[in-house]
């Protein structure tokens, strides 16, 4: 099925399923919001403790998105691949809410019938840091996620979770603390612990010119992920290409599925490697 079906489906069910979700779940007291969702998948938020930025520094909640699937079924990334729509998050509904970003533990590629995404099996625990408009104050988590899961078939949910924060340490420090290990590193070309994407080159064609990446210290597991500066850049999931040095992969995609009118010279794209339990990102400019 293909992104633009999905997204189709997404919409329609949307509107029936956020009837059907008009009861909403209190929030806990504790430190996890009841599960909620369907028999294939289910969702809830967790806490932790704060974070203990800089003396002038807003304050940051620690918490988490915790997906839950039944073995065969997958949900996708902030950027879905080929195929599949990425999770959608509205926070608007919380309260002594300042800023939420969500983090995103580093992903798998699959290949299908729809081509190749990009995402997670069996579920995945996504990183939150919450700052509070007001520090001395709990913020209450209200959060509506429209998300889409697959395994033969493709199945769009919408569920609501709730959840108080504090900044007081729990029960599930480690599983976070684990989830946010596994967020990519911010690196420079040539940089890295180990893992490094090493060289970029974007060659020349008649139709659409090819970005070669070269990753270091690469396992046989390895993977790159591509995005654009915006969500309508709809790049190729980069597949393996050709002899690297020892110890190397290289990958290499077309500069396709870009927004009409948009520039490719001077664009920003995100490079993700991945390999084994390490993962980076890069940020670069096409030249």
């Amino acid at each position: 099925m293909t992104r633009e079906a999905l997204l189709q489906i997404v919409r329609v069910s949307g509107a029936v399923a956020a009837a059907l979700a008009a009861a909403v779940a209190p929030a806990a007291a504790d430190d996890a919001s009841p599960w909620t969702g369907g028999q294939r998948s289910s969702v809830r938020l967790i806490a932790g403790a704060a974070s203990s930025p800089a003396p002038e520094a807003a304050k940051v909640l620690r918490a988490g998105l915790e997906i839950r699937l039944e073995p065969g079924w997958k949900t996708y990334w902030r950027y879905p691949g080929d195929s599949g729509v990425p999770p959608r998050f509205d926070f608007s509904a919380s309260e002594n809410l300042q800023t939420v970003a969500v983090l995103w533990p580093a992903p798998h590629g699959f290949v299908d019938a729809g081509g190749r995404s990009i995402g997670y099996a069996g579920g995945v625990l996504l990183p939150l840091q919450v700052i509070p408009r007001d520090p001395a104050r709990p913020v209450v988590l209200r959060l509506a996620l429209d998300y889409a899961i697959c395994g033969k078939l493709c199945v769009p949910s919408e569920v609501r979770a709730e959840l108080t924060l504090t900044g007081a340490a729990g029960p599930f420090e480690a599983e976070l603390a684990a989830s946010e290990a596994r967020v990519p590193k911010p690196v420079a070309v040539g940089e890295g612990p180990g893992l490094s994407i090493a060289a970029i080159t974007v060659e020349p064609a008649a139709n659409r010119p090819r970005v070669v990446v070269e990753v270091a210290g690469a396992g046989s597991d390895a993977e790159l992920f591509a995005e654009g500066p915006t969500p309508d850049w709809a790049l190729p999931v980069p597949v393996p290409v050709g002899a690297a040095a020892p110890g190397a992969r290289r990958f290499a995609f077309e500069l396709d599925g870009i927004p009409p009118g948009a520039p490719v010279r001077g664009s920003a794209l995100r490079l993700t490697a991945v390999s084994g339990e390490r993962a980076i990102e890069v940020t670069t400019t096409v030249e």
